[in-house]
């Protein structure tokens, strides 16, 4: 893709994320979307829209994007204005690791949990029976990153941070929108406060991933049951 095509992409979801969160705030999220899309009722998802009678049961197999991530606005100056040292504080680069490591653990989870047991494997060609799946990791807060300091402390937190999927469906022959979803999630450590590191945040972040995951491949076959897998994942 070449840059500026690129960037318009980028601005153009920017755009409709923008939109979407703007909505939840406020609580006047609509009943329908510029595409034709229908806000769903009764899912476990913050928000589901959803193309009339479609389905994905004729789709075998899917085309994973890249996932974008972002984090949540003015969080590195939030997060460092608390910072007791100068070593303390994370750099773009820190961020910018951490948003590869989220989108390279996105991609690993959804790729196992879809391809589980013979499911639907992961492919980069389009096709009638491909369903495209276009995700992105926004509003990204880690309470206690885990950075490069020369004046290493424990912290400990009730959570690890939160998270909004943003994610959308496409038919990959015709380009056609079936589905978006919007999600916000919280790593809650039910209350009790534990030592934040890169692994217990790596570990919370994987367990969302993942139910996000299960809830996706539980949702192929039939947009109405889409929460199925999602409330086992949860048990």
């Amino acid at each position: 893709m070449r840059a500026n095509k690129k960037s318009q992409f980028i601005l153009g979801v920017i755009g409709v994320i923008a939109l979407a969160f703007s909505a939840i705030a406020k609580e006047e999220i609509p009943e329908t979307t510029p595409e034709g899309l229908v806000l769903m009722k009764d899912t476990k998802a913050r928000v589901v829209y959803a193309r009339p009678g479609a389905t994905l049961d004729a789709y075998t197999k899917v085309a994973l994007l890249d996932c974008y991530v972002a984090f949540k606005k003015n969080w590195e100056r939030d997060y460092n204005r608390e910072a007791s040292t100068l070593s303390g504080r994370v750099t773009t680069k820190d961020m910018e690791e951490i948003k590869k490591l989220l989108a390279d653990e996105f991609r690993k989870i959804f790729t196992e949990e879809l391809q589980e047991e013979g499911g639907y494997p992961i492919v980069d060609v389009a096709g009638e029976d491909v369903l495209i799946v276009r995700p992105a990791l926004l509003n990204l807060d880690v309470t206690a990153p885990d950075i490069d300091s020369s004046t290493r402390s424990r912290q400990f937190v009730t959570s690890a941070g939160e998270m909004t999927l943003f994610m959308e469906l496409f038919d990959s022959s015709t380009g056609e929108i079936i589905a978006r979803i919007i999600d916000p999630q919280a790593a809650d450590r039910g209350g009790f406060a534990t030592m934040a590191n890169s692994v217990t945040n790596k570990a919370e972040a994987d367990r969302l991933i993942r139910k996000w995951a299960v809830a996706l491949r539980g949702a192929l076959g039939d947009l109405d049951k889409a929460t199925t897998a999602e409330e086992s994942a949860t048990n």
